[in-house]
């Protein structure tokens, strides 16, 4: 069964407490903001009051690689990102600060996008099925028979991987195969273009391994004697991947041997901390967490696992919490007015969440994701109609995996949706339901790995640009059905969260998130004022119509969220949204008349005179707004229960949109100098350059470094206007945010609202104001910004 979102974990295995967790500070490390440029943000960071430094992942990955997900070598630091010298260099700067160090890691996949610079998928792709990397990748070699001579492996590696060659214990025996790559163009004839050069296969700039004594002949004869098969871009590979991106291929690392290649140099660095990345795609996630947490038993311990309302972390995962996904929806509710869902529901044709939902995952279970649905159905043989009922069983699930045998209910649950839907498969969900519920079934293991690509695709890369209703509660781990969250829900979530998780993260931006937090902040303003945003929504759709009239939702809300935006900027995320939603065009098929009337839309923005100004006068009156729950989500964020990250950036305004949006430089000098004026006594007021955000972040993050933030209670406000506050005490330590600033505005403001404090002296660690009164006016307490952060003199 599943236990609560994240098990206290004190003790290492040597059952000495681990040190408590402090508040990081995510940067994107890549090749243009190396490990030499981190380590000179370094002492800023430390200023600003984090304790932790939380990384990018550091191994080598694809060159040019801007992310670093696609991991090519786990024996060695990127040397595009300065190396280990590099790594050591930042280590002990950070040592000389008193930083820890927080890594992402990347167990799931590796990258295979250029595969000279992957040592083992090479070797893979020379050698095949008898290549001692064999065993690291999850290919399916029975669905490429081997057709025409294939040398035998040596015992040289030519790939010159410093990884040991020796076969595991639990290696499976290989039958010969080949490896089924989608590369080619969408062309009968895209085979024509290959030649050979010197050792190797080439097509257009890809380069293929010749296994030994196959070079002779034509281009295509040689390539029909490979250990691989070029096909075309549309069609699925025959290896298990990272959703649906063919460059990314899966890691076996249930295998001992696997996970010791790929986690030594890791574990060598002895991080303070540890983020795992999508431990869902893991064929055993409890068994790799617990060979992890074996390896490294001081480590803060992570997962990005993307918790749906109300679901739990499994009790036997011995981690620390989430990345943060769960708080930030919990967060960003708190600011959202639920009396605006019905009116901006009618604008978007009443369309339905659940409905939205569940055509998307049809779509990426029958289409991105066929061949995975294929290679289950295949375990199934006896089965008739196995492929269709695999497929409405994974868009039944409302959640990424369950984790047999705990979760079973979430199976059991899609099984009583996909009947309502498709009583014609009775038989096949009867009988596949009877070997999905059995954890050592190789169908059931597969089974919980292809529903969290479901979700996934589905749910986050399409069904979000599709339900457009409100985007800012189109959030990764978020219900867009639910609108809003009062404050009282917090508070049980917070005090659940500090009883159960306090070791958790908690976060509002990510590199994933589809918007910043600083943009949701803007947009939960449109649910205040959902007949303004009504009539505001027609004046801009008529200056310039769009086709889809979901899509121009999505498009005005992002104008409304992010103006000023550059204008390169807002076309480049048009394009990607209208393609990830896949209706009115789509990354396989891009219909080039709508995307030219997207574009020209988008344009009107910025050229029609009339349109700019009323956009730039609309966007005006609900900046200010913006701005009050920007201060007051980030306060909250960072004073609740857990472990807070800010992502790079978001200590001053940030109007960033989904990746690569989000990923832009930081502007580090701008920020220094803002700190250090701070730090002079200057009191900024709430304004365009967002001193007032990093005020709030360099205070909170200060006060959790000097004193322990411990314990959750609401603290009680009453009064006319008691709705528009929250506010809880962490231990002597009370933060007090408004909510709803646009109604506040329109009702005069907090007349004779009081907050209830307990008997001392308390100055705002902002403003330093004091008051000693248990009853304090919010007119008093909130003058000079919409938040406020009470610290309690010691006894």
């Amino acid at each position: 069964m599943d236990g609560p979102l994240g098990a206290r974990s004190e003790r290492s295995d040597g059952g000495e407490p681990r040190r408590r967790p402090r508040p990081t500070y995510r940067v994107q490390v890549r090749p243009d903001f190396d490990l030499h440029a981190t380590a000179e943000q370094v002492d800023y960071l430390a200023a600003l009051g984090v304790g932790q430094l939380y990384t990018a992942p550091l191994l080598a990955a694809v060159p040019g690689s801007a992310h670093g997900y696609d991991v090519v070598d786990h024996s060695r630091v990127n040397p595009e990102l300065g190396g280990p010298a590099a790594l050591d260099r930042l280590r002990e700067v950070l040592r000389e600060a008193g930083l820890g160090l927080v890594v992402d890691i990347v167990p799931n996949h590796a990258g295979i996008a250029v595969p000279s610079a992957n040592p083992a998928w090479w070797d893979v792709l020379r050698r095949g099925p008898e290549s001692a990397y064999a065993s690291w990748f999850d290919i399916d070699w029975t669905q490429e028979p081997a057709s025409g001579p294939r040398s035998a492996a040596t015992s040289t590696d030519g790939a010159g991987s410093r990884v040991p060659r020796e076969r595991s214990e639990c290696q499976p025996a290989q039958p010969r195969g080949r490896v089924r790559l989608p590369v080619l163009a969408d062309d009968p004839a895209a085979l024509d273009d290959l030649k050979v050069v010197g050792e190797e296969l080439v097509y257009q700039e890809q380069c293929f391994p010749i296994a030994d004594g196959t070079g002779g002949g034509e281009p295509r004869e040689v390539h029909d004697r490979q250990h691989y098969r070029l096909v075309s871009w549309r069609e699925g590979p025959n290896y298990r991947r990272f959703f649906a991106v063919s460059t990314l291929a899966g890691l076996r690392v249930e295998d001992p041997a696997v996970f010791e290649a790929t986690h030594a140099e890791i574990l060598r660095w002895g991080a303070d901390g540890i983020r795992v990345d999508h431990p869902d795609g893991l064929r055993d996630p409890s068994g790799y967490l617990a060979r992890l947490r074996a390896a490294a038993p001081s480590a803060w311990l992570l997962v990005e696992k993307i918790l749906e309302p109300g679901e739990r972390l499994p009790r036997s995962w011995p981690v620390d919490g989430t990345t943060g996904y769960d708080a930030l929806g919990e967060v960003c509710g708190l600011f959202v007015d639920p009396e605006g869902a019905e009116t901006l529901s009618r604008l978007a044709g009443n369309a339905r969440w659940a409905e939205v939902a569940y055509a998307a995952k049809m779509e990426a279970a029958t289409t991105l994701l066929a061949a995975e649905r294929d290679r289950l159905a295949r375990l199934a043989p006896e089965i008739p109609r196995a492929a269709e009922a695999l497929a409405e069983l994974a868009a039944g699930f409302e959640v990424y995996r369950s984790y047999l045998p705990g979760g079973a209910r979430h199976l059991a649950a899609a099984r009583i949706e996909a009947g309502h839907r498709r009583p014609d498969l009775t038989e096949a969900l009867d009988a596949l339901c009877a070997r999905l519920g059995d954890p050592d079934d190789d169908l059931a293991v597969r089974f919980q790995q292809y529903t969290g690509a479901v979700m996934a695709k589905g749910v986050e890369d399409t069904a979000h640009y599709r339900f457009t209703r409100f985007v800012a509660l189109n959030e990764v781990g978020g219900d867009p059905s639910r609108f809003g969250e009062t404050p009282e829900a917090f508070h049980r979530a917070a005090a659940v969260r500090e009883r159960d998780c306090p070791h958790s993260m908690t976060t509002l931006s990510t590199h994933d998130t589809k918007r910043s937090e600083d943009v949701r902040a803007r947009l939960a303003v449109l649910a205040e004022m959902p007949a303004e945003w009504a009539a505001t929504l027609r004046r801009w759709t008529e200056a310039a119509p769009l086709p889809d009239a979901s899509f121009a939702l999505l498009l005005w809300q992002t104008v409304a969220g992010t103006w000023p935006i550059e204008r390169e900027r807002l076309h480049a995320y048009l394009e990607k949204a209208a393609r990830e939603a896949g209706v009115s065009t789509s990354w396989a098929d891009p219909d080039g008349e709508f995307e030219a009337a997207m574009h020209a839309a988008a344009d009107r923005a910025y050229d029609d005179e009339a349109l700019r100004a009323d956009i730039g006068a609309f966007v005006a009156t609900i900046t200010p707004h913006g701005w009050s729950n920007s201060l007051g989500q980030k306060l909250v964020q960072l004073a609740m229960p857990g472990v807070p990250d800010t992502y790079q950036g978001t200590e001053l305004w940030d109007n960033s949109l989904v990746d690569p949006d989000n990923r832009r430089p930081v502007d580090f000098a701008v920020r220094r100098e803002l700190l250090a004026r701070l730090d002079a006594g200057w009191l900024p007021p709430v304004d365009a350059t967002g001193a007032a955000k990093l005020l709030v972040t360099s205070r909170v993050l200060r006060a959790r470094r000097d004193r322990p933030f411990t314990g959750y209670s609401p603290v009680p406000v009453e009064g006319p206007a008691a709705e528009h506050a929250v506010a809880f005490d962490r231990g002597g330590v009370v933060a007090v945010a408004t909510r709803l600033p646009a109604k506040l505005a329109f009702r005069g403001g907090w007349g004779r609202t009081k907050l209830a404090l307990a008997p001392g002296r308390w100055t705002d660690a902002l403003t330093g104001r004091t008051w000693q009164a248990r009853q304090v006016p919010l007119s008093e307490v909130l003058s000079a910004y919409p938040v406020a952060l009470l610290v309690v003199a010691a006894a």
